[in-house]
């Protein structure tokens, strides 16, 4: 019976290929309809997605061959999903991250803000934090947290070494007043215990000769251990505010992570007479604060669970110690290994900048952006996405060193390189380019369309008619608890790809602002912070940090909730008033998208 089980566990993805669309299959027999054939695609993609039986790439191309042949869509209709706009501001997101770790800026930025916030434990905690989140506004967040847990280690290695080595030394200089010490307790011994009117005091002398004479070993090994202690929490606090810090950054982007450029496409595509209402400044204005308000409540529960709040002790106020110092010093270190800023870093650093600068100029939305002004006068030509590739495709422009006369130095091979090479190339981003998210992107748009098209989307809004009878907001709390969950042991791509097109549907029939329930699912697919393989940042900081499962269920479970507060709390304040979520919107006011 076990080998049989075995069995099974070893072959369970091929079972679940085969087994799923056969199961499945009295769906579409019985109730022969083009909502019950697109009802049929969704479940088998969702079942597959949620199990991972196949890469979720190759899932996600399911639409390509199931839509023409169960006649939802054509071949060619359902092809032109996977490239959109929103694909191309994917794109040029990336080639900035790319270019951004292929020079090492994000380094240089990591270290610069830990040096000047410090190293006592609550201070270290929250540039470690400051630092992952805004870097994974930029950057991946996998890769965020992949280059900041190494550092974090380094510096809690030598925190550790300097307060050991600082320990010997207060032991080595006690040592020397505990022999005159003891030699004054055994003088004051033999007097008493010549003295025998006084048994109650010899007694006590003699507990006390004891205690001394035990105490030093054992004081020294208590505080070994206690100091063991703090440093295995300590370790597993920076190492979660890490990770958790590297998702909530993420949401205060478009570009951030993959389901804020879900929702964009999702919104273009049902609603393509939104009127750009989600573009790069709108979405920052809302989920910036938003991202504040999170890691805050983070710090403070991290703080709680593995720092306490002894505020003089975890914040330092004084002067620095010996052993702040020597820490100090490791950072700085690193620091002075990386140079001085090459051209390559001020080139990278000037398109960054100029990137963002740009985004947010586009359409602020108080005023006319400078889009509004050239091109976008009669109809949107120009998008977020247009500024990405324009940006980007200067890396493959301007060179990595300034022109001079003479060679570049010599390559691999030891030949003498004449020119210099462009800040990228096509090779590296080949090589680093995630092309499956922007596969897994397509399928989303591809399930929306087909659920248009085929009325699916119409009759689960109808069916969901009946929560007109709850408030708005109870609505959008429950929802984003519910995809919270869901998020915890499925992909968060695959969650807001499933959940956003039925929350539109929902949407248009109770007659409420769309945004209103699906910027917070949105966000909350990003609040993964339960389980080690929930995210990858989760998996990395697992392996690093010592952890163990119900560490990270503890603290996560806490940062769950107070991740879906702080998302409704900002979509019924200040989201409310961006996005004039009172009104129904006259852009949402169709049954469904045009194909």
């Amino acid at each position: 019976m076990g080998s049989w089980l075995k069995w099974l566990l070893y072959h369970r993805n091929y079972i679940i290929i085969v087994v799923t669309p056969l199961v499945l299959l009295p769906l579409p027999l019985c109730s022969p309809t083009s909502e019950a054939r697109c009802g049929y695609a969704i479940i088998l993609m969702a079942l597959y997605w949620c199990t991972e039986c196949m890469p979720l790439a190759v899932t996600a191309l399911l639409p390509v061959v199931l839509f023409p042949m169960m006649g939802i869509m054509t071949a060619g209709a359902v092809s032109i999903e996977y490239l959109k706009d929103s694909n191309m501001l994917f794109m040029g997101g990336l080639l900035v991250a790319i270019a951004v770790e292929q020079w090492n800026l994000h380094k240089r930025i990591a270290l610069r803000v830990l040096l000047l916030v410090g190293v006592r434990p609550a201070l270290l905690m929250m540039g470690f934090m400051i630092v992952s989140s805004f870097l994974s506004m930029w950057i991946s967040n996998t890769a965020t947290t992949a280059m900041m847990l190494p550092i974090s280690q380094a510096v809690l290695q030598q925190l550790k070494a300097t307060e050991t080595k600082a320990n010997e030394q207060d032991f080595q200089a006690a040592a020397e007043d505990n022999r005159a010490f003891e030699l004054e307790i055994r003088e004051t011994k033999e007097e008493i215990t010549n003295n025998t009117k006084q048994p109650d005091t010899q007694t006590q002398m003699e507990n006390r000769v004891y205690e001394h004479e035990q105490s030093p070993e054992s004081l020294k090994e208590s505080r070994r251990q206690a100091l063991e202690k703090k440093y295995e929490l300590l370790t597993k606090g920076i190492s979660l505010s890490v990770c958790y810090s590297a998702s909530i950054g993420g949401t205060a982007t478009l570009t951030g992570t993959t389901p804020n450029l879900i929702l964009k496409g999702q919104i273009d595509k049902i609603f393509p007479k939104n009127d750009d209402v989600i573009n790069f400044a709108s979405w920052f204005g809302f989920a910036f604060p938003n991202m504040v308000l999170m890691l805050v409540f983070s710090w403070l529960w991290l703080q709680f669970m593995f720092l306490g709040f002894n505020l003089k002790q975890s914040f330092g106020c004084g002067v620095k110690t010996n052993r702040d110092k020597e820490a100090y010093t490791v950072m700085k270190e690193e620091y002075k290994k990386l140079g001085r800023m090459k051209f390559s870093e001020w080139a990278v650093l000037t398109i960054f900048v100029l990137l963002v600068v740009l985004w947010f100029t586009r359409e602020p939305g108080f005023i006319d952006g400078w889009a509004t002004v050239l091109f976008n006068k009669e109809d949107q030509f120009v998008s977020d996405g247009t500024i990405a590739i324009l940006m980007s495709m200067l890396f493959f422009v301007i060179p990595s060193q300034l022109p001079k006369f003479g060679g570049y130095g010599c390559n691999e091979a030891g030949k003498m390189i004449k020119a210099p090479p462009t800040l990228l190339n096509w090779q590296l981003v080949h090589e680093r380019m995630p092309w499956n998210i922007i596969l897994l992107l397509g399928g989303g748009f591809a399930l929306a369309a087909g659920s248009e098209i085929s009325g699916l989307s119409t009759w689960l809004g109808e069916s969901l008619a009946p929560l007109e009878k709850i408030p708005a907001y109870a609505i959008s709390l429950l929802l984003s608890l519910l995809v919270a969950t869901f998020t915890e042991c499925s992909s968060n791509t695959a969650t807001t790809t499933l959940f956003l097109p039925i929350l539109a549907s929902m949407a248009i029939t109770i007659k409420i602002h769309p945004l209103y329930v699906m910027m917070p699912c949105t966000l909350a697919a990003s609040l993964a912070f339960m389980l080690p393989v929930a995210t990858p940042p989760n998996a990395i900081a697992f392996s690093f940090g010592k952890l163990k499962v119900i560490d990270m269920v503890k603290t996560g479970f806490m940062l769950n909730i107070i991740g879906i507060l702080t998302i409704n709390l900002g979509i019924n304040t200040w989201g409310y008033a961006i996005f004039d979520m009172g009104t129904f919107p006259q852009w949402a006011n169709i049954t469904h998208a045009q194909p």
